[in-house]
């Protein structure tokens, strides 16, 4: 019987060494893909968020755009000012609460103070010629996106 040579003694898979090398180089390629994929489902959440706070804000100014001019002139009265919530905005602790501002606007350099003729004598710009053209905002408590309008009589 002829002895073995070195060719009789051939390796058949992979040496220890090998897998380690190997394994590392597969981690150190994976740690950037999977930090890029958190990245991205953070920006979905965020984005989520945002448009759903979007919607919310459109649906409440479209519901305040069929409120009657009379019952919106009076929560503005209430209110008093442009930085006063009005009584439509949500209850306090609501999960992406809508704040709604109403006023008084009259389109010069200070819009927000409007002067009553006071043609009905009553010493109130809420009444009157005066009170024809009001301010609505509507704002996601806690951020600074809004959505304004005008509305008129």
């Amino acid at each position: 019987m002829p002895s073995p040579t070195l060719s009789d003694f051939r390796q058949q898979g992979f040496s220890y060494i090998e897998v380690l090398v190997a394994a590392m180089l597969i981690s150190i390629a994976l740690v950037p893909a999977l930090d890029s994929l958190s990245t991205g489902l953070l920006s979905a959440n965020i984005h989520q968020s945002l448009t759903t706070q979007h919607y919310l804000r459109v649906n409440k100014m479209e519901r305040l755009q069929s409120e009657t001019f009379i019952n919106l002139l009076v929560a503005a009265k209430d209110a008093g000012n442009n930085t006063t919530i009005s009584t439509y905005s949500d209850a306090a602790g609501t999960s992406n609460r809508s704040l709604v501002y109403l006023s008084l606007y009259d389109g010069d350099t200070t819009p927000f103070t409007v002067t009553d003729a006071n043609t009905d004598n009553d010493n109130d710009p809420y009444t009157g010629s005066t009170a024809t053209l009001l301010w609505l905002r509507v704002e996601t408590e806690g951020t600074r996106q809004a959505l304004e309008t005008l509305i008129s009589r």
